[in-house]
Protein backbone atom coordinates (compact mmCIF):
# COMPACT_ATOMS: atom_id res chain seq x y z
CA UNK A 1 0.00 0.00 0.00
CA UNK A 2 1.23 3.03 -1.12
CA UNK A 3 2.10 5.99 1.77
CA UNK A 4 0.02 8.58 2.56
CA UNK A 5 0.99 12.21 1.85
CA UNK A 6 3.16 13.53 5.05
CA UNK A 7 1.23 17.07 4.25
CA UNK A 8 -2.13 15.39 5.15
CA UNK A 9 -1.12 13.30 8.25
CA UNK A 10 -0.25 16.74 9.79
CA UNK A 11 -3.46 18.57 8.67
CA UNK A 12 -0.80 21.36 7.33
CA UNK A 13 -0.04 22.77 3.56
CA UNK A 14 3.10 23.04 1.76
CA UNK A 15 3.23 26.82 3.07
CA UNK A 16 3.34 25.92 6.71
CA UNK A 17 5.66 27.03 8.80
CA UNK A 18 7.73 25.09 11.31
CA UNK A 19 5.70 26.38 14.16
CA UNK A 20 2.08 25.26 12.60
CA UNK A 21 4.08 22.29 11.48
CA UNK A 22 4.90 21.30 15.21
CA UNK A 23 1.73 22.23 16.24
CA UNK A 24 -0.12 19.90 14.30
CA UNK A 25 1.90 17.02 14.98
CA UNK A 26 1.59 18.08 18.84
CA UNK A 27 -2.08 17.60 17.83
CA UNK A 28 -2.32 14.34 16.32
CA UNK A 29 0.29 12.96 18.59
CA UNK A 30 -2.11 13.64 21.16
CA UNK A 31 -5.04 12.15 19.35
CA UNK A 32 -3.38 8.47 18.89
CA UNK A 33 -1.27 9.07 21.96
CA UNK A 34 -0.98 5.08 23.47
CA UNK A 35 -1.93 6.49 26.67
CA UNK A 36 -5.09 7.71 25.41
CA UNK A 37 -5.26 4.89 23.34
CA UNK A 38 -4.44 1.75 25.02
CA UNK A 39 -4.24 -1.49 23.36
CA UNK A 40 -5.68 0.06 19.91
CA UNK A 41 -3.82 -1.18 17.18
CA UNK A 42 -5.33 1.27 14.36
CA UNK A 43 -4.50 4.14 16.58
CA UNK A 44 -0.59 3.18 17.24
CA UNK A 45 0.01 2.92 13.57
CA UNK A 46 -1.37 6.48 13.11
CA UNK A 47 0.65 7.60 16.07
CA UNK A 48 3.99 6.34 14.17
CA UNK A 49 2.91 7.47 10.59
CA UNK A 50 2.72 11.24 12.28
CA UNK A 51 5.94 11.21 14.11
CA UNK A 52 7.39 9.59 10.50
CA UNK A 53 5.83 12.87 8.97
CA UNK A 54 6.88 15.55 11.14
CA UNK A 55 10.75 14.06 10.93
CA UNK A 56 10.96 14.67 7.24
CA UNK A 57 9.04 17.93 7.47
CA UNK A 58 11.07 19.64 10.33
CA UNK A 59 13.81 19.28 8.93
CA UNK A 60 14.52 21.97 6.59
CA UNK A 61 16.42 19.89 3.47
CA UNK A 62 14.65 16.51 4.01
CA UNK A 63 11.51 18.50 3.66
CA UNK A 64 13.16 20.28 0.19
CA UNK A 65 13.76 17.14 -0.82
CA UNK A 66 10.03 15.87 -0.16
CA UNK A 67 8.11 18.29 -1.75
CA UNK A 68 10.70 18.29 -4.82
CA UNK A 69 10.75 14.25 -4.89
CA UNK A 70 7.70 12.88 -3.07
CA UNK A 71 8.19 9.57 -0.83
CA UNK A 72 10.97 8.73 -3.17
CA UNK A 73 13.64 11.47 -2.19
CA UNK A 74 13.69 11.33 1.51
CA UNK A 75 12.57 7.23 1.51
CA UNK A 76 16.13 5.71 0.91
CA UNK A 77 15.27 1.66 1.50
CA UNK A 78 11.93 2.41 2.74
CA UNK A 79 11.36 4.94 5.60
CA UNK A 80 8.97 3.98 8.04
CA UNK A 81 8.50 3.77 12.03
CA UNK A 82 6.66 0.62 12.15
CA UNK A 83 9.33 -2.06 12.06
CA UNK A 84 10.95 -3.66 9.27
CA UNK A 85 14.39 -2.31 7.84
CA UNK A 86 15.58 0.81 9.76
CA UNK A 87 12.57 1.34 11.27
CA UNK A 88 11.95 3.18 14.39
CA UNK A 89 9.98 1.79 17.25
CA UNK A 90 7.83 3.52 20.08
CA UNK A 91 10.94 3.89 22.21
CA UNK A 92 12.55 5.61 19.60
CA UNK A 93 9.89 7.93 18.87
CA UNK A 94 9.57 9.11 22.57
CA UNK A 95 13.46 9.55 22.66
CA UNK A 96 13.56 12.02 19.41
CA UNK A 97 10.42 13.69 20.43
CA UNK A 98 9.85 13.69 23.56
CA UNK A 99 10.29 17.72 23.71
CA UNK A 100 7.14 17.98 22.00
CA UNK A 101 5.02 15.34 24.21
CA UNK A 102 7.37 15.04 27.30
CA UNK A 103 5.89 15.01 31.27
CA UNK A 104 4.90 19.14 30.17
CA UNK A 105 2.26 17.57 28.45
CA UNK A 106 1.08 14.36 29.29
CA UNK A 107 2.74 14.12 33.20
CA UNK A 108 -0.69 15.53 34.31
CA UNK A 109 -2.79 13.85 32.21
CA UNK A 110 -1.72 10.56 32.82
CA UNK A 111 -0.83 10.55 35.80
CA UNK A 112 3.08 11.41 35.64
CA UNK A 113 4.32 9.45 32.72
CA UNK A 114 7.14 6.47 32.93
CA UNK A 115 10.23 6.74 33.08
CA UNK A 116 12.14 6.83 29.26
CA UNK A 117 8.77 6.64 27.29
CA UNK A 118 5.00 7.39 28.24
CA UNK A 119 5.78 10.96 29.45
CA UNK A 120 8.90 11.91 31.39
CA UNK A 121 11.45 12.06 28.61
CA UNK A 122 14.74 10.15 29.18
CA UNK A 123 17.21 10.22 26.72
CA UNK A 124 20.31 7.39 25.69
CA UNK A 125 23.34 8.59 24.73
CA UNK A 126 23.85 11.03 22.30
CA UNK A 127 21.94 10.81 18.82
CA UNK A 128 25.25 10.16 16.20
CA UNK A 129 25.80 12.84 13.06
CA UNK A 130 24.13 12.10 9.90
CA UNK A 131 26.65 11.34 6.80
CA UNK A 132 26.49 12.64 3.32
CA UNK A 133 27.82 10.75 0.08
CA UNK A 134 28.16 11.01 -3.40
CA UNK A 135 26.74 8.10 -5.46
CA UNK A 136 27.73 8.33 -8.95
CA UNK A 137 24.68 5.89 -11.66
CA UNK A 138 24.87 5.37 -14.96
CA UNK A 139 21.90 6.04 -17.21
CA UNK A 140 20.99 2.69 -17.30
CA UNK A 141 21.16 2.13 -13.37
CA UNK A 142 19.19 5.35 -13.19
CA UNK A 143 16.41 3.87 -15.94
CA UNK A 144 16.07 0.64 -14.47
CA UNK A 145 16.42 1.46 -10.55
CA UNK A 146 19.72 -0.38 -8.17
CA UNK A 147 20.52 -1.91 -5.22
CA UNK A 148 24.34 -0.56 -4.62
CA UNK A 149 26.46 -2.06 -1.63
CA UNK A 150 28.51 0.74 -0.68
CA UNK A 151 31.25 1.20 2.26
CA UNK A 152 30.45 3.50 4.73
CA UNK A 153 33.84 4.79 7.22
CA UNK A 154 32.26 6.01 10.02
CA UNK A 155 31.21 5.32 13.84
CA UNK A 156 30.10 1.88 14.53
CA UNK A 157 29.11 0.79 18.12
CA UNK A 158 31.88 -0.01 20.49
CA UNK A 159 31.40 -4.21 20.31
CA UNK A 160 33.62 -4.81 23.96
CA UNK A 161 30.83 -2.68 25.51
CA UNK A 162 27.76 -2.85 23.58
CA UNK A 163 27.39 0.82 22.75
CA UNK A 164 27.09 1.57 26.39
CA UNK A 165 30.85 3.12 26.73
CA UNK A 166 30.82 1.35 30.37
CA UNK A 167 34.44 -0.74 31.30
CA UNK A 168 31.15 -3.47 32.68
CA UNK A 169 27.22 -3.68 34.14
CA UNK A 170 29.02 -2.66 37.44
CA UNK A 171 30.41 0.49 35.73
CA UNK A 172 27.06 2.01 35.43
CA UNK A 173 25.29 3.94 37.98
CA UNK A 174 21.81 5.64 38.42
CA UNK A 175 22.24 9.36 38.35
CA UNK A 176 22.28 10.61 41.62
CA UNK A 177 20.94 14.08 40.67
CA UNK A 178 17.64 12.92 38.91
CA UNK A 179 17.50 9.53 40.52
CA UNK A 180 17.76 7.76 36.94
CA UNK A 181 14.69 9.50 35.62
CA UNK A 182 17.19 12.08 33.11
CA UNK A 183 15.23 14.82 34.30
CA UNK A 184 14.99 17.18 37.01
CA UNK A 185 11.84 18.87 38.40
CA UNK A 186 11.53 22.06 39.47
CA UNK A 187 8.48 23.85 41.69
CA UNK A 188 7.97 27.40 41.58
CA UNK A 189 5.25 29.72 43.65
CA UNK A 190 3.38 32.01 41.98
CA UNK A 191 0.43 34.48 41.95
CA UNK A 192 -1.56 31.69 39.81
CA UNK A 193 -0.39 28.82 42.71
CA UNK A 194 2.19 26.61 42.45
CA UNK A 195 3.70 25.71 38.48
CA UNK A 196 6.18 22.58 37.90
CA UNK A 197 8.60 22.67 35.01
CA UNK A 198 10.85 20.35 33.83
CA UNK A 199 14.60 20.19 32.38
CA UNK A 200 17.08 17.85 30.92
CA UNK A 201 19.35 16.93 34.27
CA UNK A 202 22.40 18.88 33.49
CA UNK A 203 24.45 15.83 35.29
CA UNK A 204 24.06 13.10 33.43
CA UNK A 205 22.49 15.32 30.04
CA UNK A 206 18.77 13.44 30.16
CA UNK A 207 20.61 9.75 30.03
CA UNK A 208 19.24 8.57 33.75
CA UNK A 209 22.89 7.00 34.43
CA UNK A 210 26.52 8.03 34.98
CA UNK A 211 29.49 5.54 34.24
CA UNK A 212 32.12 5.43 36.70
CA UNK A 213 34.65 3.44 34.61
CA UNK A 214 34.87 3.77 31.29
CA UNK A 215 35.44 1.31 28.36
CA UNK A 216 39.07 0.97 27.16
CA UNK A 217 38.20 0.44 23.62
CA UNK A 218 36.23 3.34 23.92
CA UNK A 219 37.05 5.51 25.93
CA UNK A 220 33.76 5.46 27.04
CA UNK A 221 32.02 7.47 23.63
CA UNK A 222 30.17 3.47 23.61
CA UNK A 223 31.60 3.68 19.29
CA UNK A 224 34.61 3.37 18.01
CA UNK A 225 35.28 4.38 14.19
CA UNK A 226 35.13 1.86 11.67
CA UNK A 227 33.51 0.52 7.83
CA UNK A 228 30.03 -0.81 7.37
CA UNK A 229 28.76 -1.79 4.00
CA UNK A 230 25.05 -0.28 3.11
CA UNK A 231 22.77 -1.81 0.77
CA UNK A 232 21.02 0.79 -0.48
CA UNK A 233 17.52 0.37 -3.29
CA UNK A 234 17.70 3.35 -5.81
CA UNK A 235 14.42 3.56 -7.27
CA UNK A 236 13.77 4.13 -11.40
CA UNK A 237 14.20 7.55 -12.42
CA UNK A 238 16.50 9.63 -10.01
CA UNK A 239 18.26 12.92 -11.16
CA UNK A 240 21.44 14.69 -10.46
CA UNK A 241 21.45 16.63 -7.11
CA UNK A 242 18.68 14.15 -5.44
CA UNK A 243 19.31 13.06 -2.29
CA UNK A 244 18.15 10.01 -0.57
CA UNK A 245 17.86 9.58 2.77
CA UNK A 246 18.48 6.58 4.52
CA UNK A 247 17.54 6.08 8.71
CA UNK A 248 19.62 5.24 11.12
CA UNK A 249 22.88 4.53 8.64
CA UNK A 250 24.67 7.85 9.52
CA UNK A 251 27.15 7.65 12.52
CA UNK A 252 26.37 5.69 15.71
CA UNK A 253 25.16 7.59 18.52
CA UNK A 254 27.32 7.82 21.34
CA UNK A 255 26.53 5.85 24.37
CA UNK A 256 23.65 4.03 22.96
CA UNK A 257 22.21 7.32 21.38
CA UNK A 258 20.22 7.02 18.00
CA UNK A 259 22.15 6.84 15.26
CA UNK A 260 22.22 9.52 12.25
CA UNK A 261 20.92 9.12 8.79
CA UNK A 262 22.76 8.54 5.70
CA UNK A 263 22.09 11.19 2.89
CA UNK A 264 23.14 10.10 -0.26
CA UNK A 265 23.70 12.46 -3.11
CA UNK A 266 22.91 11.15 -6.95
CA UNK A 267 25.33 12.10 -9.43
CA UNK A 268 24.92 10.95 -12.84
CA UNK A 269 28.07 9.62 -15.27
CA UNK A 270 27.57 11.28 -18.56
CA UNK A 271 26.60 8.62 -21.20
CA UNK A 272 29.11 8.31 -24.06
CA UNK A 273 26.52 8.80 -27.00
CA UNK A 274 23.26 10.03 -25.06
CA UNK A 275 22.40 13.14 -23.24
CA UNK A 276 19.80 13.74 -20.79
CA UNK A 277 17.41 16.28 -20.75
CA UNK A 278 14.39 15.78 -17.87
CA UNK A 279 12.87 12.99 -18.55
CA UNK A 280 13.96 12.90 -22.15
CA UNK A 281 16.92 11.40 -23.81
CA UNK A 282 18.62 13.01 -26.90
CA UNK A 283 21.24 11.57 -29.42
CA UNK A 284 22.71 13.13 -32.80
CA UNK A 285 22.45 10.37 -35.56
CA UNK A 286 25.03 11.14 -38.08
CA UNK A 287 24.02 10.27 -41.55
CA UNK A 288 25.85 9.94 -45.12
CA UNK A 289 24.33 12.29 -47.66
CA UNK A 290 23.13 8.95 -49.93
CA UNK A 291 21.15 7.75 -46.91
CA UNK A 292 19.77 11.07 -46.14
CA UNK A 293 18.77 11.11 -50.20
CA UNK A 294 17.37 7.80 -50.57
CA UNK A 295 16.37 6.71 -46.78
CA UNK A 296 17.87 3.58 -45.19
CA UNK A 297 17.36 1.67 -41.43
CA UNK A 298 20.05 2.65 -38.76
CA UNK A 299 20.18 0.84 -35.16
CA UNK A 300 20.60 3.67 -32.45
CA UNK A 301 22.04 3.51 -29.06
CA UNK A 302 19.19 4.02 -26.05
CA UNK A 303 18.79 3.73 -22.24
CA UNK A 304 18.21 -0.17 -21.94
CA UNK A 305 19.73 -1.27 -25.30
CA UNK A 306 20.21 -0.59 -29.06
CA UNK A 307 16.95 -0.02 -31.16
CA UNK A 308 16.28 0.19 -35.16
CA UNK A 309 14.48 3.33 -36.96
CA UNK A 310 14.01 3.93 -39.90
CA UNK A 311 15.11 7.01 -42.03
CA UNK A 312 12.81 8.39 -44.80
CA UNK A 313 13.83 9.09 -47.90
CA UNK A 314 14.91 13.01 -48.40
CA UNK A 315 15.66 13.00 -45.00
CA UNK A 316 17.00 16.68 -44.58
CA UNK A 317 19.52 17.68 -42.07
CA UNK A 318 18.05 18.77 -38.39
CA UNK A 319 14.94 16.83 -38.56
CA UNK A 320 13.84 15.72 -34.77
CA UNK A 321 13.10 12.17 -34.72
CA UNK A 322 10.70 10.82 -31.35
CA UNK A 323 10.88 7.57 -29.96
CA UNK A 324 7.96 7.28 -27.65
CA UNK A 325 8.46 6.05 -24.39
CA UNK A 326 12.34 5.26 -24.65
CA UNK A 327 13.20 7.98 -21.95
CA UNK A 328 13.64 7.90 -18.16
CA UNK A 329 10.49 7.27 -15.94
CA UNK A 330 9.64 9.55 -13.53
CA UNK A 331 10.56 8.70 -10.34
CA UNK A 332 7.39 10.04 -8.91
CA UNK A 333 4.16 8.73 -11.55
CA UNK A 334 4.32 6.43 -14.09
CA UNK A 335 5.28 9.13 -16.72
CA UNK A 336 7.98 8.37 -19.15
CA UNK A 337 10.25 10.36 -21.47
CA UNK A 338 10.95 9.81 -24.68
CA UNK A 339 14.30 9.88 -27.11
CA UNK A 340 14.59 12.66 -29.54
CA UNK A 341 17.23 11.65 -32.58
CA UNK A 342 18.79 14.59 -34.06
CA UNK A 343 19.77 13.73 -37.72
CA UNK A 344 22.77 15.45 -38.99
CA UNK A 345 23.64 15.16 -42.34
CA UNK A 346 27.46 14.70 -42.40
CA UNK A 347 29.13 16.84 -45.19
CA UNK A 348 32.56 15.06 -46.52
CA UNK A 349 35.48 17.55 -46.45
CA UNK A 350 38.30 16.13 -48.16
CA UNK A 351 37.10 15.45 -51.78
CA UNK A 352 38.97 14.07 -55.01
CA UNK A 353 38.80 15.67 -58.29
CA UNK A 354 36.47 12.93 -59.70
CA UNK A 355 33.64 13.39 -56.65
CA UNK A 356 34.17 16.97 -56.99
CA UNK A 357 33.62 16.87 -60.85
CA UNK A 358 30.49 14.68 -60.10
CA UNK A 359 29.09 17.42 -57.15
CA UNK A 360 29.91 20.12 -59.43
CA UNK A 361 27.32 18.68 -61.79
CA UNK A 362 24.85 17.19 -59.37
CA UNK A 363 25.08 21.17 -58.10
CA UNK A 364 23.23 22.27 -61.50
CA UNK A 365 20.14 20.44 -60.53
CA UNK A 366 17.37 22.25 -59.72
CA UNK A 367 17.04 19.00 -57.29
CA UNK A 368 20.03 20.07 -55.61
CA UNK A 369 18.61 23.78 -54.94
CA UNK A 370 17.83 24.34 -51.40
CA UNK A 371 13.70 24.59 -51.33
CA UNK A 372 12.65 24.16 -48.13
CA UNK A 373 8.83 22.78 -47.65
CA UNK A 374 6.58 25.68 -46.09
CA UNK A 375 4.71 22.95 -44.01
CA UNK A 376 8.11 21.78 -42.42
CA UNK A 377 8.67 23.20 -38.48
CA UNK A 378 11.49 25.99 -38.36
CA UNK A 379 14.77 25.31 -36.35
CA UNK A 380 12.83 27.34 -33.49
CA UNK A 381 9.98 25.17 -33.34
CA UNK A 382 12.88 22.21 -33.00
CA UNK A 383 14.02 23.45 -30.37
CA UNK A 384 11.06 23.86 -28.40
CA UNK A 385 10.05 20.77 -29.22
CA UNK A 386 13.36 19.57 -27.87
CA UNK A 387 12.83 20.80 -24.59
CA UNK A 388 9.07 20.58 -24.26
Amino acid sequence: MSKRDYYEILGVTKTASADEIKKAYRKVAMQYHPDRNPGDKAAEEKFKEAAEAYEILSDADKKAQYDRYGHAGVSGQGRGFGGGSGGMNMDDIFSQFGDIFGEDMFGGFFGGGQRGGRGGQRTRGVRGNNLRVKLKLTYEEIAKGVTKNIKVKKHVPCTTCSGSGAKDKGSMQSCGTCGGSGQVRRVQNTFLGQMQTVSTCPNCHGEGSTITAKCGSCKGEGRVFGEETVSIDIPAGVQEGMQLNVSGKGNAGERGGMPGDLIILIEEEQHKELYREGLNVAYELHLSFPDAVFGTQVEVPTIDGKAKIKIPAGTQSGKILRLKGKGFPSVNSYEKGDQLVQVSVWTPQDLNSDEKAMLEKLGQSNNFKPNPDKNEKSFFDKVKEIFS
